[in-house]
């Protein structure tokens, strides 16, 4: 695991550290090509340099979010933001459905808008692959 996302979940508590480790642990299984850093203040994993999954501690959960999440039409998965993202959020780590989960990261390899360069089409996304 990359020493500052292991740095970033040791810093949590203990309920909220079971959480992001069991969620790196299955995102880096899932997703083992994919560059990971600790980027907005929490865990993400990048393919090709586009932004596809990551997780922040919050108050009261854990929030996993995928970038072009609301393209997999998943029901576990609820739209965040104005653009394509979706989330689950977590307040133990039993509630995380590891089917689900990957599920979740085939499609996030498969299905991407192009988050890389959403600034230089100012705003407008277009799908990858």
């Amino acid at each position: 695991m990359n020493k500052d996302i292991l740095a970033y979940n040791t810093a949590q508590s203990e309920n909220d550290k079971k959480i992001c480790d069991l969620l790196a642990q299955e995102i880096g299984r899932g997703l083992p090509a994919a560059e990971s850093k600790v980027w907005h203040g929490g865990p993400v994993w990048f393919i090709e340099d586009n932004p596809v999954v990551g997780y922040w501690a919050r108050k009261k959960h854990v929030q996993l979010l995928f970038w072009s999440g609301q393209s997999f039409e998943e029901p576990g998965l609820r739209p965040e933001g104005k653009f394509k993202a979706a989330q689950a959020e977590f307040t133990s780590a039993d509630q995380i459905d590891i089917e689900d989960l990957k599920r979740w990261l085939e499609k996030a390899e498969g299905i991407q808008w192009d988050y890389r360069n959403i600034v230089k089409r100012k705003g407008k996304l277009v799908r990858l692959k």
